[in-house]
Parts: C-alpha cells; structure tokens; sequence
C-alpha cells in the first residue's frame, strides 16, 4: 500500500480542504459502515457500502452502526483507498468487494452493427487526482466532478 496524496497524516475517508466548499450529508446507516468507503442509496434517506458495481453518491467520512446517522461527502475532495489500479484524471466509481473505488474503463460502442451496449454513465461519481498502481493504494479523488 502506497499513499501517495502526499498526506500521511490523514486515513481514507478523511476529507481534504473542508473549508473550499465540500458538500455533506446525512444518510441513515442500512447496514454498518466504515469511514472511507464508497456509499450508494440503498434506500430512500439510507446508504450501503458499495462492495459491488454500484451508483454511488460518495464516500463515508465517518463510521456509522446500523440504524445510525452517517455523514457522506457527495462534493469536494476525499482521501480513498483504492481497490486496483486508477490512472490520474479518470472517472471512478464504487466499488470492490471491500467498497474500495475502482477505475471506470470507456466501453467501445459499435455504432454500425447490430449489438446493443450498456454505458454506465452514472457509476463513475468522482475523478481520481493521483494514479494508483495497486489495491489498496491511497489517493485523493474529487467526489461530483
């Protein structure tokens, strides 16, 4: 594990420059929830962690216990773990087993033939700011962009 946002003194989860505008919010906890991984709406006002392909809103910057509050950074910059390799400027979305972020690859679309594709344009909720290499690298990543 590398981190490599240049910050050692802050874990995933933890959100960067909180005074230039991040956007949070509150969601009920449908299940227990680790601070720093990437969260969706499992229901109406509840979040999961994402530990499949998932829409997500963002990253947890707190733990929260079934049932419980948990704030969620849905715009703004976050410290994440990522679950594989991502490359600087790409979109991610969540996540891995673990609810770690993973790199959104472009799907080729062939326009002059007769199969159908699916384009997940919602997964991808933030662009990464740093490259990761491997699983469980640490990297910055900017949540709505």
């Amino acid at each position: 594990m590398a981190d490599l946002t240049g910050l050692p003194n802050l874990v995933a989860g933890d959100v960067l420059e909180p005074s230039e505008g991040a956007l949070i919010a509150e969601y009920q906890a449908a299940v227990a929830i680790t601070k720093g991984q990437a969260v969706y709406l499992s229901a109406d006002g509840q979040i999961s962690p994402a530990t499949s392909a998932q829409n997500c809103i963002g990253i947890a910057i707190e733990s929260a216990a079934v049932g419980e509050m948990c704030s969620v950074i849905v715009r703004g910059r976050v410290k994440v773990t990522a679950g594989g390799a991502i490359t600087r400027g790409q979109r991610v979305y969540g996540g891995d087993a673990s609810a770690r972020v993973l790199a959104l690859a472009d799907q080729a679309v062939n326009e002059g033939g007769t199969g159908t594709y699916t384009i997940y344009y919602s997964r991808g909720f933030a662009k990464a700011e740093q490259s990761a290499t491997a699983a469980a690298d640490l990297i910055s990543i900017l949540v709505g962009a």
